[in-house]
């Protein structure tokens, strides 16, 4: 007889304060509960998160979101089989938040603690929402993060490209401030940009003339400055148009390095001959337009399957963490008392680090 097991996945690793639950059985999974309290009212006017802001908060709505997860699956605490946290990467006060949460609750019920690597709960979206069969090639695209990740199995990923600086997600944010728009980012420069002529302003593709995967936004970033300075000081300020046709070639840039890194990414899981040909995305970024439309454009031409988890489940969210943290307790896991919060923590631990290391590991 098949296994089944109810797990409660909490996350609190950027802004988004989150609780879940979600049921598993054999290689079916669903949600039954998935509670998100975002805190973009708390951080506008910095234009951008503060961490010291983002980890009060979750201290003091992570409980909260339990509660109102169960409420609304109908299970009690003693009812579920273990629990799933977030234990990195992320910033370090809001996954210390999750993490001492989910240890009083293990140890006031004695339920198994899970601990879940962030960008793997992201990684495992497309067997939550879609059963896809692995490998498959995913593409990780979010404020803070933007990797391609082979997936073999349940803990195995395989990194073949990423950021070297910027995420996507953090450029769309920068870019922004940069023009007066609201944050977060993205879907005010998405919006903005359908105005616009993405070819009024000539701005760079970076790294598309160097072989591989990994992929620059910073430099992007710098460009936009750079065009938006130039049009303030010829004009004296920007227009409407300015704005449009600015953000216009920024999203236009973005969708540019994108497609041909996802093109490359894609030879590169072709050789691997997989019995199914499967293209995922997850992250916010997987939220913009555009951006989707071009990736599942270059998905028809080389005959792949497309895959895009609701937005609900693109974002961050507790749904992906209990997942991630059941197929981990149905293979044995059951995490000691001393889990940590981390806050690096790359995915594939194989793969020379991206962004450089530190006393505290590498960055990505």
């Amino acid at each position: 007889m098949t296994q089944t097991l109810t797990v409660l996945g909490i996350e609190s690793s950027c802004d988004d304060t989150a609780a879940a639950i979600v049921r598993l059985q054999g290689d079916k999974a669903e949600v039954l509960s998935s509670i998100v309290k975002g805190q973009n009212d708390l951080h506008a006017e910095f234009g951008g998160v503060v961490p010291e802001i983002a980890a009060r908060a979750h201290a003091e709505r992570v409980d909260i979101c339990v509660e109102e997860a169960l409420a609304e699956s109908g299970y009690a605490l003693s009812e579920l089989d273990a629990i799933a946290v977030t234990s990195g990467p992320g910033l370090i006060g809001g996954v210390l938040s999750g993490v001492m949460c989910a240890k009083g609750l293990s140890a006031a019920t004695g339920l198994p603690l899970i601990g879940v690597n962030h960008l793997a709960g992201h990684a495992l979206t497309p067997r939550l929402t879609d059963s896809v069969t692995f490998p498959y090639l995913m593409l990780l695209v979010s404020g803070g993060h933007c990797q391609f990740l082979i997936a073999e199995s349940f803990d195995t990923f395989r990194r073949i490209g990423g950021t070297i600086d910027d995420a996507p997600g953090e450029a769309f944010d920068k870019t922004a401030r940069l023009l007066a728009l609201p944050q977060p980012g993205g879907p005010h420069v998405e919006k903005c940009a359908r105005d616009g002529d993405p070819k009024k302003f000539p701005l760079p593709r970076p790294l598309l003339n160097q072989p591989g995967c990994d992929m620059s936004f910073s430099g992007l970033k710098t460009a936009i400055l750079r065009a938006r300075d130039g049009v303030v000081a010829e004009k004296g300020g920007l227009t409407e148009q300015d704005r449009a046709d600015l953000s216009a070639g920024f999203q236009a840039a973005v969708t540019d390095i994108l497609v041909e890194k996802t093109r490359r990414a894609l030879n590169e899981y072709f050789a691997l001959e997989p019995k199914n040909r499967i293209f995922a995305i997850a992250g916010g970024v997987a939220a913009n337009g555009p951006i989707r439309d071009a990736l599942m454009g270059l998905c028809r031409e080389h005959n792949t399957e497309f895959v895009a988890p609701p937005l609900r489940l693109c974002t961050d969210n507790a749904a992906m963490i209990a997942y991630a943290g059941a197929v981990r307790f149905a293979e044995g896991a059951n995490d000691p008392e001393h889990l940590t919060a981390r806050p690096r923590w790359p995915l594939d631990q194989r793969a020379p680090a991206l962004l450089g290391s530190g006393k505290k590991g590498a960055k990505a």
